[in-house]
């Protein structure tokens, strides 16, 4: 099956099956991060915030984390929009290889992408991070 750039496809002969190693990674650092608050180890400071005064592009990243993990999503989102949406993209695509590795279901893969489509999802991305920087600095300092 097809749709645009995306296919479902059994796994090509030699073909890295990314869905168990992208599991394994976001499962273990989650489990770090629990076994880091359970052991009361203080959590790093940003020093990006501590060197210049301003919140980072990514500041409130641990706390918008906090929230989702306490079930906050409108807290998380407020703490940091864009992290909020990374965390719940890692979560859906946890859901996902957990449910294609059960049911040992063909995988999606991204089909060859158009120069312009990844010129325009690249300039996508930057304004991303540079709008929530600028909302980080407008509500977070």
């Amino acid at each position: 099956m097809k749709l645009g750039w995306i296919s479902a496809r059994p796994l090509a002969p030699r073909e890295t099956d990314f869905e168990p190693w992208f599991l394994f990674a976001s499962a273990s650092f989650g489990v770090g991060c629990l076994a880091w608050l359970s052991l009361g180890l203080p959590w790093p400071v940003c020093w990006f915030r501590h060197l210049f005064g301003v919140p980072c592009p990514t500041c409130g990243a641990t706390r918008s984390a906090l929230a989702l993990a306490h079930g906050d999503i409108g807290l998380a989102f407020r703490t940091s929009p864009l992290m909020c949406l990374l965390y719940l993209g890692v979560i859906i695509f946890d859901l996902y290889a957990v449910t294609v590795l059960l049911f040992r279901m063909k995988r999606l893969r991204l089909e060859r992408i158009p120069l312009q489509v990844q010129r325009i999802l690249r300039v996508i991305v930057v304004s991303l991070v540079i709008g929530n920087w600028i909302y980080l600095l407008c509500y977070l300092r």
